[in-house]
């Protein structure tokens, strides 16, 4: 079979961020990706800052360029169009692509808002084979635990409680180029995009909330935020964030492994977690035992919280014994960077 061929909307020499060349470059131009993907396009803000960032990343001169999504939706050589940009920028950069009837892949979360977002969804329905990248639920932890969960170990989920901090940002402060994390118009910030991951990937595991059981709070504890320069760390400045740091929310959960009425509850809190505490750590509650996931480096078992080990317990009541489930990585995974490995495997 002929690899798919791909276009990256994002990858950039300068960008703010660098998931484009973190967490997507890597498995595409590795042994395994390089069998099943071809990169044949690139998409940035003009046609000279995708060329250059075909020069940055060393990939080859036929490696198209353009500046105009409405070009690359036009591009007949492009099977799958990726897009790793800012939030508030997906919808206008993907639409047309959708519309060409191209497959999307873009990256969490899908837009800055409902309606947008919606729209997205809309445009993409013809085509039918497009994915957003919520990669979370593909980490061998989650997967680990819906295995326990499967397995009947600790029998059927009474019920679940998680607690987790947005550990890779301090709680006060920002980068100069992720002050927009302060304005919830943009739609890229703590909320949608740490606390969003890790409830998508603790659903995938454990179902849905019940309609109509849902019940939550957010609260902005810290509306004023220092503004570091991206060069010295020096502040540069204040801004006023509109965006909650706080969030509390539970309901009762409809799964395949609960029972009836099993509670869900979710505490988040943006920045570090008390000094020497876990940044993560999620619960379930069955009939014979509880799991516990322990991730000192906090929520993101879909990229970053790998630094520090993440650690699954099962804690037998009959027996009252603790036992650690070993999980790991498969081996092509290891050969790429931590941020590359779940995006591979989607």
């Amino acid at each position: 079979m002929s690899p798919v061929r791909i276009a990256l909307i994002g990858l950039s020499a300068s960008a703010k961020t660098s998931w484009a060349a973190e967490a997507h470059l890597p498995y595409l131009l590795s042994p395994r990706g390089s069998k099943h993907y071809q990169i044949v396009a690139l998409l940035n803000s003009s046609d000279k800052a995708a060329a250059a960032a075909r020069s940055h990343f060393g990939l080859p001169e036929v490696v198209k360029t353009y500046g105009d999504p409405e070009a690359l939706a036009s591009d007949p050589n492009v099977d799958l169009v990726v897009c790793i940009t800012r939030v508030d920028t997906h919808a206008t950069l993907t639409t047309p692509s959708l519309k060409a009837g191209k497959a999307v892949y873009v990256e969490w979360p899908l837009t800055q808002g409902l309606q947008t977002s919606e729209d997205l969804v809309a445009a993409a329905s013809s085509a039918g084979n497009s994915i957003v990248g919520l990669q979370g639920r593909v980490a061998p932890v989650v997967r680990e635990v819906k295995k326990l969960l499967d397995s009947g170990r600790v029998g059927r989920v009474l019920g679940s409680d998680v607690e987790a901090y947005g550990s890779l940002l301090p709680r006060d402060k920002l980068p100069e180029g992720l002050a927009y994390f302060a304005d919830r118009k943009v739609g890229g910030n703590p909320v949608t995009i740490a606390f969003a991951h890790a409830i998508d990937f603790i659903h995938h595991v454990l179902g849905e909330f019940d309609e109509g059981s849902v019940g939550s709070r957010m609260q902005l504890q810290r509306p004023a935020i220092k503004v570091l320069g991206d060069d010295t760390g020096e502040q540069r400045g204040i801004v006023k964030s509109d965006v909650p740091d706080v969030i509390a929310l539970h309901g009762t959960i409809d799964g395949s492994n609960t029972v009836d009425g099993a509670t869900l509850a979710v505490r988040f809190r943006n920045g570090t977690s008390f000094k020497g505490r876990p940044a993560f750590v999620w619960r379930i509650v069955g009939e014979k035992g509880e799991i516990e996931v322990e991730s000192p480096a906090g929520p993101y078992l879909h990229s970053d919280s790998y630094v520090e080990p993440v650690v699954i317990r099962v804690h037998d009541h009959e027996s009252d014994v603790v036992e650690e489930v070993p999980w790991k990585w498969e081996a092509w995974q290891e050969e790429l960077p931590v941020r590359a490995r779940n995006v591979g495997e989607v």
